[in-house]
């Protein structure tokens, strides 16, 4: 992976996301956020990946991640989103949720909201928050309280809050539709909300079958809102329909340890990838026709193009949930030659795919479908 360049950054890294791209601009991004945990001083940090200009004739890129700015962070780093092109929401292991604003004019960060007990078991016992998932200009939280919140960025108190939402940590959330989100538990369980309603009950409940392994991660088909893929605790990868029935469509023998987190490709959903505490970092290939793959993947520097979301997204869709989504139908590439530490997390957006390690480090490739 020549293509690839890495920065030590003296910080044990739990999160790194990229900062979104406006929906017109066709060019990649350039610009990422990480957070640290386990440090004396943990911190959000701004980076950039440069420009384009450092590739060479061979397309390989040998520059390296360039700190913009950073400032400290109140506990562990336990989950990360951007809200907007300014504004990051942090999940904190004190529990307590943040938003910091990038002031990208002077290259500085501040915090500009903070709820510091969102998260607790009793009061002044504190619980981490676990986990965040944004729809502006709604925030959903979940913690080891099993708590729900939701807050919105101009309101000092929560919108709404789910105190016993469940009886078990809640490790993960993500949005399903515009009123709903999905949860994962430390005891195998899916459960869906929806905050039309004004119960404090689950509208609908999935579960591993078997041994109750806690879920550790959860991502939802960017297309179609009903497929959902999971990580475990040990290391399987799980694809959900949500539409029917209550135990996954498929599981998929993965890591050799904790499934740290899945995520779809945002716009090439026949693209999965998965990070996990062994080291390794997997790109999963479903597309069912790899000349018609490479065609629409073609990656060219300022030139790359998307997958549509036409006939061949349905192709996808068959793929993920046909009866037998083995390993031997997919494409499976282990994207890390020399696995030592664990692989915390990771981000895709366009070509370009972003992940951090407790190897004090940081690593971005540029060109990954080439």
């Amino acid at each position: 992976m020549e293509d690839v360049s890495a920065k030590y950054v003296s910080q044990k890294v739990s999160k790194t996301r990229w900062r979104p791209v406006p929906a017109a601009a066709l060019q990649p991004p350039e610009v990422f956020a990480t957070g640290s945990w386990d440090n004396e001083e943990n911190k959000i940090s701004v980076w950039s990946v440069g420009d384009f200009e450092g590739l060479d004739p061979n397309g390989e890129y040998h520059g390296e991640p360039r700190l913009l700015c950073d400032i400290q962070h109140s506990g562990d780093v336990m989950d990360m989103q951007f809200l907007d092109q300014e504004r990051i929401v942090t999940a904190s292991s004190t529990g307590s949720v943040n938003i910091f604003r990038h002031h990208q004019n002077n290259q500085s960060l501040s915090i500009s909201q903070k709820w510091e007990n969102a998260h607790y078991y009793v009061p002044h016992c504190r619980s981490a928050c676990t986990g965040v998932i944004c729809n502006s200009p709604e925030i959903f939280t979940v913690g080891e309280d099993g708590r729900i919140n939701m807050f919105t960025a101009d309101r000092k108190d929560a919108v709404r809050t789910v105190d016993n939402a469940d009886s078990s940590t809640l490790h993960a959330v993500t949005r399903l539709r515009t009123t709903e989100i999905l949860t994962v538990n430390s005891i195998g369980q899916l459960k869906i909300w929806d905050f039309r309603q004004q119960g404090n009950e689950p509208s609908q409940i999935f579960s591993l079958t078997g041994e109750r392994v806690p879920l550790h991660c959860v991502d939802r088909h960017p297309n179609q809102q009903h497929i959902v893929a999971t990580g475990s605790q040990d290391g399987m990868l799980s694809i959900w329909d949500v539409r029917q029935g209550s135990m996954p469509v498929s599981l998929l023998n993965a890591h050799e340890a904790e499934l740290w987190e899945v995520h779809f490709h945002p716009s090439n959903p026949d693209h999965l990838f998965t990070c996990s505490e062994d080291g390794s970092l997997w790109h999963w290939d479903a597309s069912t026709d790899v000349s018609e793959r490479k065609s629409f993947l073609h990656t060219g520097g300022r030139n790359t193009t998307y997958l549509p979301h036409t006939a061949a997204s349905e192709s996808v869709i068959s793929a993920w949930l046909s009866n037998d989504p083995t390993k031997d139908r997919m494409e499976i590439t282990n994207l890390i030659s020399n696995p030592t530490l664990s692989v915390n997390s990771l981000d895709i957006l366009g070509s370009c795919l972003v992940y951090g390690t407790d190897a004090e480090s940081i690593y971005v490739k540029k060109n990954l479908f080439a």
